[in-house]
């Protein structure tokens, strides 16, 4: 904005798109490529292609990435109702319950996530709620990491949502639960599909916590990537993380779909 002349602005165009191409660009680039190669000794990949492929379609990363993929559905539907239960509620609350309540739900955001992992083996570790040892873990740890995503994003819309629509519904005799289930949520439907399509894409892609928590049983995509990565199995290891990012973009890509549809309704 405070350039004016189209030779000033080309140079800050092509300056942010090199530091947006070397920053994020070259990165993925670079596991792609190597998860197309045999061999990486020189300047650049050889024996290029899909063996590595092949196996990570075939293998245990298959079975890691359908692991991932259940693990981020349940966790990202879990947080998602509770995030938007948390958020209807607080909205009705005294100013200072809704503060308490944005400060909770935000504290999984301001701890590193093995802290969560951490305190979630702790907690469910013992009986009545043992859960140690189960897939249910590793889906309350993604759970509790994805929650703030989805109360910060309804609670947002409905600070955006015009009650001149609740208090029509209610002038025409509408009861709390009609209003609640034939206005406000469809009303909030664009925003429900941002907080899942964030929930989803955040659990896709989490290490720090599963990695406490994680039963040899339930063994998602990153873990396993974390694996191959130890053991120095490189190429394996940037053709499963290729994988991971091509099914969380699909994923991404078809809820973005069902938000647009709910968007034009």
């Amino acid at each position: 904005m405070l350039v004016w002349t189209r030779t000033g602005k080309s140079v800050l165009l092509t300056v942010f798109g090199l530091v947006v191409l070397l920053v994020f660009g070259a990165p993925i680039a670079t596991v792609v490529a190597a998860g197309f190669a045999g061999r990486w000794t020189g300047p650049l990949p050889s024996r290029l292609g899909l063996v590595n492929f092949r196996t990570a379609l075939s293998g245990e990363d298959a079975a890691s990435l359908s692991v991932s993929l259940q693990t981020a559905l349940l966790a990202g539907t879990l947080a998602l109702v509770l995030g938007a239960w948390a958020a209807l509620a607080a909205r009705e609350a005294p100013g200072w319950c809704r503060r308490l309540a944005d400060a909770v739900f935000h504290l999984p955001v301001a701890v590193p996530s093995v802290a969560i992992g951490l305190g979630v083996l702790i907690a469910f570790n013992e009986r009545p709620m043992l859960l140690g040892g189960t897939k249910w873990i590793v889906i309350v740890a993604h759970s509790v990491l994805v929650l703030a995503y989805a109360f910060s994003a309804v609670s947002a819309a409905l600070d955006r949502l015009d009650p001149a629509y609740r208090q029509a519904a209610e002038s025409l005799g509408a009861g709390p639960v009609r209003v609640l289930c034939q206005v406000t949520l469809p009303l909030l439907l664009p925003a429900l599909g941002a907080a899942a399509g964030l929930s989803v894409a955040l659990s896709m892609g989490e290490l720090g916590a599963t990695i406490m928590v994680y039963p040899a049983t339930w063994r998602t995509l990153p873990v396993a990537i974390f694996g191959e990565t130890d053991r120095g199995d490189v190429h394996a290891a940037a053709a499963a993380t290729t994988l991971l990012v091509l099914v969380t973009l699909l994923a991404l890509v078809l809820l973005g779909r069902i938000r647009g549809r709910a968007a034009v309704r």
